[in-house]
């Protein structure tokens, strides 16, 4: 059973004097964080290739160690990505990409400082609010998530693949789905759940126990991105000159409604399974933009413009993690490394989490609060020496990033067949990407597709082939009308059906008031 707000609250505060008591834990804090910094500065190394780094080299820790290092990891590798974007003009990360068009203006009269300090005081304003949405909703969606059975389980991981398909895809929205399907695919090789009969393994016993995650997940996201920095061998411009950083809390009273509105974009958005900081980011400072009293001065170093996009792109780390927590669907590509990372330490993501570790959401929240923290203080005392890296090459970095993505793959279990996997995913993601193939849908179908092939099987089973049992339910429907109105949603012809019904409904409501 859920424990009561207060027991779960002095669960959440004594849990962050623990964790503050211990001087190491302080120094992973920072040390993370840092990391995540430098990963988000560096273009070409993003949050998600960070997360899937780190994840190789916390095999030996214990699941709350691991976690403090990963989510400090995330959190400074989101805020990271705004020192190259208001510096340099060249965003770190996706997610910081709406950051550059006020950032770098700001940064070219002189208000380098000033930007990065408003950007630092908004992505910690912006991770607590999600980590304050976590707390509220999760709790929520994990207790109607209970109730579901092997019918809504199997929609949902289909949904899942499904909503992240048609929201990341940056052409046709079929290659959104064709790759989860991909994905889907891969997830049934090796024997299945329950009757353990081999399937797609072309003899070899080393496919017996289906594709590990992990090394997918490295394939997918770091061999295509080292490829794309060899080839386009980026140069990195002098970065602009920056004074003494200070957070402007005038400014930040200014624009408490931005950070308010933003928020919960950032946290409504991230809540979406495969979408990302990235479109947060954008969507924020669009609103923003067309809310705000003078818009044409966005795009010419307008505060509320990085304001806004680095409330929304870091509160979509706590939007990302309520469906990661409550359901097992990751709502963000770093997410998605994230939940590899906790199967990896034997946390299975999902409704059950409530019932097998009742504190798990908690002591979660409590890492993301000192987290962010740890991001601040980075943020604040070591900006001025962080931005040194920008100095730094990407060809000292890749053969790095080379390396540990080798170790990390073979790391697992000791396995050479790991890199043999690593690296065919990894080209095929890569060619896939050049062909504007979205890959989070494809690495969400991995993950997702034992969820969805076991409970079809055992629904199949249990109704002894009958589909009727997929009507019989009110959440199952639910679940099907929403996979049929997203696909639906994306037909030509059933667009230009809406678009005259909906001119056609207003023409009368107009006719009706006159």
């Amino acid at each position: 059973m859920t424990m009561d707000f207060f027991s779960n609250l002095g669960i959440f505060f004594q849990t962050i004097l623990q964790l503050i008591d211990n001087p190491m834990t302080i120094l992973l804090l920072l040390g993370a964080s840092f990391l995540g910094i430098i990963f988000g500065a560096l273009p070409g190394l993003t949050a998600t290739l960070g997360v899937a780094l780190l994840t190789t080299l916390t095999y030996s820790m214990d699941l709350e160690t691991a976690l403090i290092a990963l989510i400090s990891m995330y959190v400074g590798a989101v805020y990271g990505g705004s020192y190259p974007s208001i510096l340099i003009n060249i965003p770190g990360t996706a997610a910081a990409a709406a950051t550059a068009l006020d950032g770098y203006p700001m940064a070219q009269r002189g208000e380098g400082g000033r930007a990065l300090g408003l950007t630092t005081t908004a992505s910690f304003i912006g991770t607590v609010v999600g980590m304050l949405a976590l707390i509220a909703f999760a709790p929520l969606i994990a207790d109607a998530a209970l109730q579901f059975t092997s019918y809504e389980f199997f929609l949902l991981a289909f949904f899942g693949i499904i909503i992240s398909g048609t929201l990341t895809s940056s052409d046709l929205v079929y290659k959104g789905w064709i790759a989860g399907l991909i994905g889907l695919a891969l997830s049934c090789i090796g024997r299945d759940q329950l009757q353990f009969y081999p399937r797609f393994t072309f003899d070899l016993s080393q496919l017996d126990g289906g594709i590990e995650v992990v090394p997918v997940l490295i394939g997918a996201f770091a061999v295509p991105q080292i490829i794309r920095s060899m080839r386009d061998r980026l140069t990195l411009g002098k970065p602009q000159p920056i004074k003494r950083i200070l957070p402007e809390f005038k400014t930040i009273r200014k624009n408490f409604k931005h950070i308010i509105r933003s928020s919960m974009i950032g946290v409504g958005i991230g809540a979406v399974p495969g979408v990302g900081e990235d479109i947060a980011g954008w969507v924020s400072y669009g609103t923003t933009k067309n809310s705000h009293p003078k818009p044409e001065n966005f795009g010419k170093g307008e505060p509320a413009g990085i304001i806004a996009s680095e409330t929304a792109n870091n509160s979509c780390i706590g939007g990302a993690l309520i469906p990661l927590v409550t359901l097992g669907i990751p709502g963000s590509p770093p997410a998605v490394m994230l939940l590899g990372a906790l199967m990896l330490h034997g946390l299975n993501p999902g409704p059950m989490v409530v019932i097998n570790r009742p504190t798990f959401l908690y002591e979660l929240c409590a890492i993301m609060v000192l987290a962010s923290l740890a991001m601040w203080l980075n943020g604040m005392f070591l900006a001025k020496h962080v931005i040194k890296v920008l100095r730094v090459p990407a060809t000292v970095f890749l053969p790095i990033v080379t390396v540990l993505s080798v170790i990390g793959s073979y790391a697992l279990g000791l396995n050479i067949f790991n890199l043999y996997l690593m690296i065919p995913v990894g080209i095929a993601a890569y060619l896939l990407g050049e062909m504007d193939y979205p890959i989070s849908p494809l690495v969400i179908g991995v993950i997702l597709g034992p969820m969805a092939d076991e409970n079809l099987r055992r629904a199949l089973m249990v109704g002894e082939g009958d589909l009727t049992g997929f009507f019989e339910r009110p959440v199952s429907l639910l679940l099907i009308a929403a996979i049929v109105l997203t696909i639906c949603s994306q037909i030509p012809a059933w667009k230009r059906l809406s678009s005259r019904l909906i001119a056609r409904f207003l023409k009368r409501s107009e006719g009706e008031q006159k």
